[in-house]
């Protein structure tokens, strides 16, 4: 596992190096060792596995508050997505700032996204599927959201807007009263 820094301090993306043969490949997901350096001493306690059916679809930006705050790992299992991370920690020199990738079933990148950020992605292509390994239990008490298309945010996505749940559009538009999470 290689770690890459994004210009967002503690924001990282992973790259693993899948074994190939005429039979497939084999990819490690997870290493605690290897990936303590960005996790620390959390441990994963919950795995989530979505399916997304359109290309153009927008999923997020979620996050959670502390006590429920997450560090989550995203890895594209099938199709293409534009993976999106926003930094929300209270006083960061990087507040605000957004910071994107390509996770695919054929680059086996993961983003490692830490407490504090938000969190959302756009498919690609259609059939997506995303797995997340999280280091704290959804709370529902504790989830936020941002709307995806606020313009404080001007985030670039790739594709026109396909399908978007009525909980993702009902997300508030930041103001001067968000002044961002504190962990």
């Amino acid at each position: 596992m290689i770690i890459r820094p994004t210009p967002i301090p503690d924001l990282n993306l992973v790259e693993t190096n899948p074994n190939r043969d005429e039979r497939g490949a084999f990819v490690r997901f997870y290493c605690e060792k290897e990936l303590s350096t960005l996790i620390g001493l959390r441990r994963i306690v919950q795995i989530n596995h979505s399916c997304t059916v359109n290309a153009g679809a927008v999923r997020g930006l979620h996050f959670q508050m502390s006590p429920h705050a997450e560090t989550k790992i995203v890895r594209c299992l099938r199709g293409r997505v534009w993976d999106v991370a926003v930094d929300l920690r209270k006083n960061s020199s990087t507040f605000l700032q957004w910071h994107a990738e390509e996770l695919s079933s054929d680059n086996m990148l993961m983003m490692v996204i830490p407490e504090g950020f938000a969190h959302g992605f756009q498919t690609l292509e259609p059939q997506c599927e995303l797995l997340y390994l999280h280091t704290a239990e959804y709370s529902p008490a504790k989830e936020g959201g941002l709307r995806f298309d606020d313009p404080t945010l001007r985030i670039e996505w790739p594709l026109r807007t396909t399908d978007l749940s009525l909980r993702d559009a009902r997300h508030p538009l930041i103001d001067s009263k968000f002044q961002g999470l504190t962990l």
